[in-house]
């Protein structure tokens, strides 16, 4: 019998510095899952909601990402892209720019930044984060307590595409 294709998809890494204002994670990577979700139907962005659900990441909202510069310290983020398509830099100003397409999912640990530098008019994100948290709008400099919130921020044993043996397992748990 075949995996989902979520359970079985490619993870990526990315592991950023503190760039400018923008604190990032110290010790957690950026999870990147290309084509994750096999996006199909009248609604792709329930796909994504079913996935997260399943995996105990209760999804907040459907939206787009910001263009401006931001990250979160009261929550672990992860984006699910329903529809269109977008250049989004992650890791604050002249950071990474990585481009996403439908199916994709990219699983931001508290403090990454991220930003919309171009993006297609049917856009569409599911985001999610693990029960208890969400994403606070940080725009400049974090305080000594909000570096505290982003390093000793819990997250759930179950990675929100994977499942209990999913990346968070093998490139998060080690890291608590």
């Amino acid at each position: 019998m075949n995996k989902p294709r979520a359970e079985t998809a490619t993870v990526q890494t990315l592991m950023l510095e503190r760039n400018q204002w923008v604190p990032n994670n110290p010790r957690l990577p950026v999870l990147i899952y290309p084509t994750a979700i096999a996006v199909q139907g009248n609604d792709p962005a329930a796909l994504f909601e079913r996935t997260f659900i399943a995996n105990g990441w209760p999804p907040q909202w459907r939206y787009g990402v910001y263009s401006c510069h931001h990250y979160h310290t009261e929550g672990h983020e992860v984006l699910g892209i329903a529809s269109g398509w977008a250049r989004l830099m992650l890791g604050g100003p002249d950071g990474h720019v990585l481009e996403v397409s439908p199916g994709d999912v990219l699983l931001l640990p508290a403090g990454t930044g991220h930003c919309n530098l171009d993006s297609s008019e049917d856009f569409l994100v599911v985001g999610a984060y693990p029960p208890g948290q969400h994403a606070d709008i940080c725009r400049e400099a974090p305080t000594r307590a909000q570096l505290a919130s982003i390093d000793t921020l819990p997250f759930p044993d179950q990675d929100p595409v994977q499942g209990s043996q999913g990346a968070v397992h093998r490139y998060w748990a080690g890291q608590r």
